[in-house]
């Protein structure tokens, strides 16, 4: 397998993207192309023991920022290392990109140069959502902040595959984020939504509320991207906040430390599921080729985690299936 990195993408790249690429050279046969300005790379993959290293280096000259608008950014910026990853993918010299940076921009250049899958009106950004009885998926978390009711379908079926997939669930419930679980509920767009929902044949198990989505009430969770970006955003605040106020808790009074033995296995276990370095990336649905998103704050781990995600899809033909369900489902 081999997978084009965006080594330029993110808050602490290249470090982070170079450190990612050697966790996954050094636990697997997988090969990574490191896409960006090679001097840099050059520099930073220096740090590393090379011997055994499935890493190439593939020259960008340009780098998308975070700030910049995305569709202007792609058409400007053709030898950017987002633009170049993708290329890679399209011409057939890697399986699969990966990339923690613009969200925006990776989600145009995906559309420009791999395209969208015949019969999809928008991609989405589907991820794997911690919740107190295990996992769900959600979808879309901000691709798409002004949705019409036809693309929330399009996302409850492209994430239903990759909820099938991934989490190995044959029948996954399928939910609407609303204000309330009665059909008539929720504005304009979550109500035409439900309806579609309602008679499409998949396993929609109704409205849900916020608070359903955390007590792990369905298996996909669908939302538009301002709705779940905002929600995912706030989910990460809240779990931050949990670890800080433990740790807190228990520099201010002395005798905590005398429980820390008893408390820290489920203490480390809780922190592991709620930490998005465990996931590393969440996939955009709906191109013809795999595109891992990451998280802009992702660390060496979060990233090798998000690498082994493209692989895993590319493993699971999720793209194929995808196209299968949108003919079978369709609107």
């Amino acid at each position: 397998m081999i997978i084009a990195l965006d080594a330029m993408g993110g808050d602490f790249a290249p470090s982070s993207t170079v450190e990612g690429a050697v966790l996954v050279s050094k636990s697997s046969k997988h090969k990574i192309l490191l896409v960006g300005q090679e001097k840099i790379l050059y520099k930073e993959l220096s740090k590393y023991d090379l011997s055994d290293l499935n890493i190439d280096i593939i020259n960008a000259n340009e780098v998308i920022t975070m700030g910049e608008h995305p569709a202007q950014a792609v058409r400007k910026k053709t030898d950017s290392s987002l633009a170049v990853c993708a290329k890679l993918v399209r011409d057939g010299k890697a399986n699969a990109f990966v990339s923690m940076g613009n969200s925006g921009a990776i989600m145009a250049v995906a559309i420009f140069y791999l395209k969208r899958i015949p019969g999809i009106l928008r991609p989405s950004i589907s991820t794997i959502f911690p919740t107190v009885n295990g996992n769900c998926v959600m979808a879309d978390i901000g691709a798409n902040v002004d949705c019409k009711p036809e693309y929330l379908f399009q996302f409850a079926i492209m994430s239903n595959v990759f909820c099938k997939k991934v989490m190995k669930i044959k029948y996954p419930k399928i939910a609407l984020i609303s204000i309330g679980e009665e059909p008539t509920k929720g504005n304009n767009l979550s109500i035409k939504a439900f309806k579609l929902l309602n008679k499409s044949g998949i396993n929609f198990i109704g409205n849900i509320e916020g608070k359903d989505v955390i007590n792990g009430k369905a298996d996909v969770v669908i939302c538009d991207g301002f709705v779940g970006n905002v929600l995912l955003k706030f989910s990460e605040g809240i779990a931050e906040t949990f670890i800080k106020l433990i740790k807190e808790k228990i520099i201010k009074q002395p005798l905590f430390w005398l429980a820390i033995p008893f408390l820290w296995f489920a203490i480390r276990t809780i922190k592991k599921k709620i930490d998005y370095s465990e996931f590393g990336g969440a996939p955009l649905l709906g191109v013809n080729e795999v595109c891992i998103i990451g998280h802009g704050r992702s660390n060496g781990k979060a990233i090798k985690n998000a690498i082994f995600t493209g692989i895993n899809m590319v493993q699971q033909n999720m793209i194929i299936d995808i196209k299968k369900a949108i003919d079978k489902y369709k609107i």
